[in-house]
């Protein structure tokens, strides 16, 4: 039986059109399954997806390494050449991630992701797939 999912896109657009220098928006299950995107296109969302899997898995790893974490990822930014990359644990099972020009206000961005998974998060839950049960 395959879940089908409303189209969740539309809730992303406030976030990607409030904070200047904002260029994709991508919420995803933590497999980096693509459940949302506001601002780019199925490809590269998709390749966000597979990177985004990996992070959340070493995340989960290095939270190890603390002896009173829950071991579960909240967030993990990454400064690169020409930007900035921000994946957010946003619900049970999915996370938000945002690229964003290296000119972003940094706090905005992040505070604008906390709310967003604040007001939404219920929306942004990616329940676990079973025995070939598509998301």
């Amino acid at each position: 039986m395959i879940q089908h999912r409303p189209n969740m896109d539309w809730m992303l657009k406030d976030l990607a059109e409030s904070v200047p220098q904002t260029r994709h928006v991508v919420v995803l299950s933590s497999d980096g399954l693509r459940m949302a995107q506001y601002g780019t296109d199925t490809d590269t969302a998709d390749r966000l997806g597979a990177a985004c899997a990996g992070l959340q898995s070493l995340a989960g790893a290095v939270a190890a390494e603390f002896p009173h974490s829950d071991g579960r990822m909240r967030m993990v930014v990454i400064e690169l050449d020409g930007g900035f990359f921000y994946l957010m644990a946003a619900g049970a099972g999915a996370y938000l991630a945002v690229l964003a020009d290296e000119g972003v206000d940094a706090g905005l961005i992040g505070q604008r992701m906390r709310d967003l998974v604040a007001r939404i998060g219920e929306h942004l839950s990616s329940p676990p797939r079973h025995d070939g049960q598509g998301a």
